[in-house]
């Protein structure tokens, strides 16, 4: 199922008949918000405008596999952090200030040790011919469980969940964090795990989530950070910056952006407070100079 919203599949279908105005546009609505990721991991501006520029240059030359299976912001996120991880030269790059900041021996281990740790996170992970398909029903299960968190306006819960399977951090961290007892957040970690478990074996069939071998890598938060299901839309995150949204969902956005310490939001929080600047114009031209061929093909 595609996850492009309309205005994202009409830019992506000019794009694809070779449309260089549709091209302006994207790169007009995304290059602001993924410079400021890039800043923000201690990227010089120069390079920063490089590895954006490539960025949109990578989106270009596997548009052709491209099928909306993550919205867009969230693929062109996707390329760029695997663009400073190959500019860091392999090394991880947190997508939460609270990975950085925890001790540790209080960052929390890989959701595969949460997993072994407690039996119906088993069911997780399988590294064979249906790992794709199993990654994909995890996503969706994910998606549901935030989105029943949010309807419900459960935000202690939601910062709770945010901070296992994001930010990976220990429950007495957890805890800590949200003035709770530890054994309260043991207890969340168990029931959201566990309705995650049985959502899986619900979508998959019984038979199909049953022999799904313990995953050895931290399958929960890649998934995660590749679907950012909890990440605030650009326009709540606009809502934020004015103002307008009800105490609540401002005191979970403002959480979420600078208590968690996402990064992918905090980029486009940075973006909309400096539409105005000059700099992104610059790598704008870069952009059309550098990608120019691929319309002149078309």
């Amino acid at each position: 199922m595609s996850e492009l919203n309309q205005a994202e599949q009409y830019l992506l279908e000019q794009i694809r008949r070779g449309d260089q105005d549709g091209w302006a546009q994207l790169v007009d609505r995304y290059q602001g918000r993924l410079l400021a990721f890039a800043r923000s991991r201690s990227v010089s501006t120069a390079d920063a405008d490089d590895l954006v520029q490539d960025t949109f240059l990578q989106f270009l030359s596997g548009l052709s596999t491209y099928r909306g299976q993550a919205g867009m912001e969230t693929y062109l996120f996707t390329i760029l952090r695997r663009r400073i991880i190959d500019f860091f030269r392999g090394r991880r790059i947190n997508v939460c200030a609270l990975q950085d900041s925890a001790d540790s021996d209080a960052a929390g281990p890989p959701a595969a040790q949460v997993a072994a740790a407690d039996l119906t996170a088993s069911t997780y992970a399988r590294r064979d011919e249906h790992q794709e398909r199993r990654r994909e029903v995890l996503a969706a299960s994910l998606a549901a469980l935030v989105g029943r968190l949010k309807d419900d306006c459960n935000f202690r819960d939601l910062r709770a969940v945010e901070m296992l399977f994001y930010a990976q951090l220990r429950n007495k961290e957890i805890a800590r964090l949200l003035d709770l007892e530890e054994t309260a957040v043991a207890m969340l970690k168990h029931r959201w795990l566990r309705q995650l478990q049985q959502d899986v074996a619900c979508r998959l069939g019984a038979a199909g989530a049953d022999d799904l071998p313990d995953c050895p890598e931290s399958l929960l938060t890649e998934v995660w950070e590749h679907n950012r299901p909890s990440c605030p839309k650009r326009s709540t995150v606009g809502r934020y910056l004015l103002g307008t949204l009800d105490t609540a969902w401002h005191d979970y956005i403002d959480f979420h952006i600078h208590r968690l310490g996402c990064r992918f939001c905090l980029a486009n929080l940075n973006d909309l407070q400096s539409q105005t600047a000059q700099a992104p114009r610059a790598l704008r031209d870069r952009v059309m100079q550098s990608t120019v061929g691929f319309f002149q093909k078309t």
